[in-house]
Order: structure tokens, then sequence, then C-alpha cells
């Protein structure tokens, strides 16, 4: 069975430019490996990055050894739920792609948590 999202139906890809996900498939797949649970996908801001640089996490600089690009503002890119969660208290909680966030993330927030900062397509 395929992997399901926050709103119970199939699992979405979150990113491939750049390639996202803790298996680097493009989506917020995990499983027992995956200790940070990487199932947010979120489109990453400024406010963001700052935010979680401050909390000693650098998303800017690339580590081509661990095939991380380094993000840019714009970027999609699955964050870990409980470091989501931080910057969401802090008020720098960045847009989450309902569709492509993994249902795992509703162990530790809630539907309306993310429905709250529902990433709006135009």
């Amino acid at each position: 069975m395929s992997a399901l999202n926050v709103l119970g139906t199939p699992l979405v890809a979150c990113s491939f430019d750049p390639i996202t996900g803790f298996f680097r498939d493009g989506c917020c797949n995990t499983d027992v490996h995956d200790h940070g649970s990487h199932v947010v996908c979120a489109k990453v801001t400024t406010e963001f990055l700052a935010y979680s640089m401050g909390r000693g996490n650098d998303l800017i600089t690339p580590q081509p050894a661990y095939r991380f690009p380094g993000l840019e503002p714009g970027d999609r890119w699955c964050l870990c739920a409980f470091r989501w969660k931080e910057a969401l208290e802090a008020g720098a909680a960045p847009p989450v792609h309902l569709e492509a966030t993994h249902a795992k993330a509703l162990e530790l927030l809630t539907l309306e948590e993310l429905t709250a900062h529902a990433w709006k397509k135009s």
C-alpha cells in the first residue's frame, strides 16, 4: 500500500528540484530509520531559513556529501515535523503542501495547524 498524506489520500511528490525526502525520492516518505521524521512538505521562506539557522540547522549551505544542495526561499523541502512545530510556535512556520505532507506528521501536529498554514497554490 502506498503512503498517505495528512488528508488521507495518496502522498504526492514534494520536490524533484531540489530533490527532497529522507530517501531523496522527491517525496516525504519515512520509515523507522528516519529519526527526524522528515514528513512535512514546506515551501521554505527567508524567515524560516533564518530561524532554522538560528537553531543550529543550516539549510542554506550545500552539503554535497549528504546530497544536500542548500535551499533558497521558494524551494520545497521535506522538513522535520518537530522543527516545523518549533517554527510554528516561534511564528516562523513556512507554508505546507498538504497533499505532499505524510500522514505521520499527524503524530506531532494537528490537521488544523497544518491547514492554517496550507500553501495556497496560484
